[in-house]
């Protein structure tokens, strides 16, 4: 994504050729007056303008290359030997040189040690009277290193190169000789070849339109080569360096916001609508994935009504908590629904599942419970098959609240080859409420030092009271679901996914 123009602060310092020092990460800031808000202008460093003493940078000519290109030419300073850096010139690789782009961009700061390293691409970068005043606020000098082309270059480009230097009148590879091909074409090259890097366009004096194109096409600054110094070039290597730094930090946290609502919005559409078009029958769910900032986890749940006018509801829970058990869950309601719809139920249905889920599942450890409720016609009666999952909770007018029947418990899909699921016929009345929920309801800690679990006594003990309260729906959801958060001392480390179907006569 190409930078924006720099602010106008920015380019009088270019034309006037005059711009004080920036203070590195941690230097206490000491903005000269008229300094615009947000400029890392600071102070000059001891030194920086002023040629160095003698010493203080060293010139290597590196040896032709193999395919008979020029050698190229690196000015580096003079302690790096003497600290026992061994800085190549034929190759343009420092040892001990970072291995990505970050850590080279810290360790300029970090601390002593730290240098920057410009890399100049120009046609005659020996001449350039820039190269000996180069210091960073700690008088420290800048690698430079100095290319004559873009082959040279390319080859020096490695991750310990902060920034670029670039002469647009330099040629681009396939240029025209008469000019006329895309306009910075040699800059648009750089920008392919070095996407980390933070880019300077070295153009013509006064050809401000030029340079305002290339910070537009994605260069961090333009600088003009008839009024450039030391100190300003100084000032542009830091500030290109930390704004590349930024927009790569705030190109990254776009991304990121990007894949998080798309994941949303995934994570949204996998969530069941119910299909009860003619049925006299009332449905709520809720639903709190135990992952952190996820939208869906293992649980998983669905209701159907059959064209004969039977209700079919389910309920599961895959172990585990990451996106590929949300996934297999997701891939189990899919197929309860495409089975149920095309006339299965009972042991066949879970048969049948048990099948998908060896077929899906990453690892044979992995199971899944299962609940499924079929409601007759009239809403007077229910099957109901069990597969290792707590056995749903019937509330009726004048009556306690009480969990079904659950002695025909089969096992968890996935456990056992070749298992049978019985099915239980249950009566339930002319008017009921019917809860079918995950085992994250009931597995909350609650009392003194969260020591005991809530279990199913205690979850029918609480339903039975907000009942009592008038609560009903997606209320009584809400209630129970926040309740056993706050008995819990906090948000509940798995999965909760609850269902609940009404029948008023």
């Amino acid at each position: 994504m190409p930078a924006p123009i720099p602010r106008q602060r920015a380019i009088p310092a270019a034309e006037s050729g005059q711009a004080p020092a920036v203070p590195t990460i941690g230097e206490t800031p000491g903005a000269p007056s008229g300094a615009a808000p947000g400029d890392l202008s600071g102070p000059p460093a001891p030194g920086a303008g002023s040629a160095p003493t003698s010493g203080t940078t060293s010139t290597d000519t590196a040896e032709a290359a193999p395919d008979g290109t020029p050698g190229v030419t690196e000015a580096r300073p003079a302690q790096d030997t003497a600290n026992g850096d061994d800085t190549s010139t034929g190759t343009g690789t420092d040892a001990g040189a970072s291995t990505g782009i970050e850590a080279a961009q810290r360790a300029a700061h970090s601390g002593p040690a730290g240098h920057l390293t410009l890399l100049m691409i120009e046609d005659d970068p020996g001449g350039s009277p820039i190269v000996p005043e180069l210091l960073d606020p700690t008088g420290k000098p800048i690698r430079v290193r100095t290319a004559r082309n873009l082959t040279e270059a390319e080859r020096l480009l490695t991750d310990d190169v902060h920034c670029i230097l670039l002469d647009l009148a330099l040629p681009a590879p396939g240029r025209a000789a008469d000019g006329a091909d895309e306009e910075l074409a040699v800059l648009k090259h750089v920008l392919r070849i070095a996407p980390h890097h933070a880019v300077l366009a070295l153009t013509a004096s006064g050809d401000t339109e030029r340079g305002a194109e290339a910070v537009r096409v994605g260069a961090q600054d333009y600088l003009f080569r008839d009024e450039l110094d030391g100190r300003l070039l100084s000032r542009a290597i830091r500030y290109a360096v930390e704004r590349k730094r930024s927009d790569r930090a705030e190109r990254k946290l776009t991304e990121s916001k990007l894949r998080a609502q798309e994941n949303a919005r995934l994570e949204r559409g996998l969530l069941p609508t119910p299909l009860l078009d003619g049925s006299a029958l009332h449905f709520a769910a809720r639903y709190r994935p135990g992952r952190s900032r996820a939208l869906l986890g293992g649980d998983f749940y669905d209701t159907v009504r059959t064209p004969d006018g039977t209700v079919h509801a389910m309920i599961g829970d895959v172990c585990g908590h990451g996106p590929d058990e949300a996934a297999l869950g997701v891939e189990l309601r899919i197929a309860w629904r495409a089975l149920t719809l095309a006339g299965l139920c009972g042991d066949q249905l879970l048969g049948t599942l048990q099948q998908v889920l060896e077929h899906e599942r990453s690892d044979d450890e992995i199971f899944a419970t299962l609940c499924t409720v079929d409601i007759a016609p009239d809403g007077r009666r229910a099957g109901l098959c069990l597969a290792g999952h707590p056995s749903p909770l019937l509330a009726r007018p004048g009556r306690p609240p009480e969990l079904l029947p659950y002695d025909n418990n089969g096992p968890a899909l996935g456990l056992l080859p070749g298992a049978r699921w019985p099915r239980t016929q249950v009566e339930l009345g002319a008017e009921w409420s019917l809860m079918l929920y995950t085992d994250g309801l009931i597995e909350g800690r609650i009392g003194e030092g969260r020591r005991e679990r809530l279990g199913q006594d205690g979850m029918v003990a609480m339903v039975r009271r907000q009942l009592a309260e008038g609560l009903r729906g997606e209320e009584l959801l809400r209630a129970a679901v926040n309740e056993v958060r706050d008995l819990n001392g906090g948000e509940l480390t798995d999965d909760v996914a609850v269902v609940l179907l009404d029948r008023a006569p």
